[in-house]
């Protein structure tokens, strides 16, 4: 089935089951921004929520699309159900009372059908939200500890860990880069083409992989702390947030101390 397909099948199977009063397109075709590669999400309203009543009628709505490969009932979060058919589409629900459904809005939303019009009550788009000066400090002393865990890697020659450490490293970059870039309609990480500009994945796209080497995993590490810590502290600057200097210091200090490891950049 193509996903268009698979909308409608789902949606004129629920459309007139008791206690279903609205169903939604949410995620990248709820927004207009879906391409072949798209899972479909939907939000469900329903007058008793995500009992398991609620969810045996969902899956039976997504057996008429394919046989199911995968079902996850409400595991890592109460009210979401993910599924997987073979075909392999993939499908997302999250099952709301109509009480519920004060943090949504319009611009996430595409209506499959609405018996009370819950839809045109709710708000156009979110609201602006200022970035977070308390949350930006504990990313940055997050990487700063990282950067001052290199001497106990090396000493266990733990360079596995040290790769996986750069790993976390980049994932702090790319946080930082998205913030910067400010993108709407974020989605997730399998979006990161929208959400940075081409300078900025030029960056990304230089850096040297993950290595298990001594050298190669501070070569890494270095390389992203060079990017990175300049970066941030320009953001810290503008967001007035005091930056950790003592802390940053006094690890630059123990790096040269126990691995001659220089500051990588001014």
């Amino acid at each position: 089935m193509t996903h268009d397909e698979v909308i409608d099948v789902i949606s004129e199977s629920l459309r007139g089951a008791a206690g279903i009063r609205a169903l939604f397109l949410s995620g990248s075709y709820g927004n207009g921004l879906a391409d072949e590669h798209s899972d479909i999400d939907f939000l469900l309203v329903s007058e008793d929520g995500a009992t398991d009543a609620m969810a045996a009628q969902w899956r039976a709505a997504i057996e008429r699309t394919g046989e199911i490969v995968l079902w996850w009932d409400r595991t890592t979060a109460p009210v979401l159900i993910n599924a997987i058919t073979e075909d392999w589409t993939r499908t997302d629900v999250v099952i709301l009372k109509p009480d519920q459904l004060g943090r949504q809005t319009q611009s996430a939303l595409k209506p499959l059908f609405d018996h009370d019009g819950l839809y045109e009550q709710l708000a156009a788009r979110p609201p602006e939200v200022a970035p977070d000066a308390n949350r930006f400090r504990y990313q940055v002393e997050e990487f700063i500890r990282i950067l001052g865990l290199i001497p106990l890697a090396v000493g266990r020659e733990e360079y596995l860990n040290g790769a996986l450490a750069v790993s976390l490293l980049r994932n702090k970059l790319v946080d930082l880069m998205v913030e910067e870039t400010n993108a709407p309609n974020r989605g997730g990480i399998l979006h990161l083409n929208r959400l940075i500009t081409a300078e900025q994945k030029a960056i990304l796209m230089s850096m040297r992989p993950a290595l298990p080497d001594r050298e190669a995993m501070i070569e890494a590490q270095l390389a992203y702390a060079a990017a990175y810590l300049p970066l941030a502290r320009q953001r810290a600057e503008r967001l007035g947030m005091e930056w950790p200097e003592r802390f940053e210091a006094v690890t630059w200090a123990r790096l040269k101390e126990t691995l001659g490891i220089e500051r990588p950049y001014a």
